[in-house]
């Protein structure tokens, strides 16, 4: 989340006023994430009792026309008992509108907490959550292909160019150029898929104590392959800030997604190499948009170099990284 475009006082009261959900009482800017513009928005609600909710507006990297699949999933798992923000519609029953020629949606307000240094009973939850929404959604009519997949990575690292990445990092360009090869050669194509999230960071789930309360912000969500989302969740969450892996996190994330999905053999096997592909994502991603915000945008850049030590784990520790737990 962040903020990129900015609304004024009366565009907000304005746009608020086309849902019933009373008046705008307060609007501020969540600078946390890249890819939308946010905002927390508090109405007077009804009956005297006030309301929040996230009002977000879809900046370059998200397609309008994948609206619908994004809200309508929401609204899918959310009815299926799922811990996701509905989407409020507007008096009209549209789920999104426009403002300043861009799409923005108004999301129901989780309660919660995200977790910088999750507990191993915390993780056991996220992988359970994880696994609740790929058999939530399993009869979602909606499909959308992967716009982060592989070929995408290529693409944002050409963006970068060789100099760009060596900016960065000066060993960068050699690992892209290595995974890039090693990925693009040995990628799995029989493996199950189903509706994924894809970008399942802790600043992305809501917890209260050791309960899941919110799994946010579906902006990536495709369908593709679905133990990917696994191995993307397992990049996630299993590193400390220092970067050092955290094997009781990972084993609780793994142990609580297999306690409500079933790996299968040829899922386990694939772990580690979707857990390349899921690090070399977020580099591209990230040194992207490294070199590539606006300097007076309202957001934190995030290091690629981050995901690029545990892209290196993920190559020499893979079996470490994703040893067979018992659920």
């Amino acid at each position: 989340m962040a903020v990129y475009t900015t609304l004024s006082a009366a565009e907000l009261a304005a746009l608020i006023a086309q849902y019933d959900v009373g008046e705008l009482v307060s609007a501020k800017g969540i600078a946390e994430g890249v890819s939308n513009s946010n905002w927390l928005i508090e109405t007077s609600g009804h009956g005297g009792q006030a309301e929040r909710f996230i009002l977000t507006m879809y900046e370059a990297r998200v397609d309008a026309a994948d609206l619908p699949f994004f809200l309508g999933l929401l609204d899918h798992l959310a009815a299926r008992g799922s811990p996701v923000p509905r989407t409020i519609h507007d008096r009209d029953g549209a789920a999104s509108r426009t403002v300043q020629g861009k799409a923005v949606a108004l999301i129901e307000f989780l309660p919660g907490v995200s977790v910088d240094d999750p507990s191993a009973e915390q993780a056991r939850a996220v992988g359970e959550a994880l696994a609740g929404i790929h058999i939530a959604s399993a009869d979602f009519a909606g499909q959308r292909a992967n716009g982060m997949s592989l070929p995408q990575w290529h693409k944002l690292f050409d963006d970068c160019g060789e100099a760009g990445l060596r900016s960065i990092d000066p060993e960068l360009p050699g690992l892209v150029r290595r995974e890039l090869d090693f990925l693009s050669a040995n990628w799995p194509e029989d493996l199950p898929h189903s509706v994924i999230h894809a970008d399942l960071f802790p600043d992305n789930v809501l917890l209260l104590g050791d309960q899941v309360c919110g799994l946010i912000d579906f902006y990536f969500a495709c369908t593709d392959i679905t133990a990917y989302d696994l191995a993307v969740t397992h990049s996630a969450w299993c590193f400390a800030k220092d970067g050092r892996f955290k094997p009781d996190i990972a084993e609780a994330l793994v142990a609580g997604y297999a306690s409500r999905r079933s790996l299968s053999a040829a899922e386990w096997s694939a772990l580690p190499l979707l857990a390349r592909g899921a690090a070399l994502r977020f580099v591209a991603t990230r040194a992207y948009d490294w070199l590539n915000t606006p300097a007076d945008a309202l957001v934190t850049r995030k290091d690629p170099m981050d995901f690029a030590r545990r892209l290196a784990f993920y190559a020499t520790e893979g079996e470490r990284a994703f040893p067979r737990v018992v659920a």
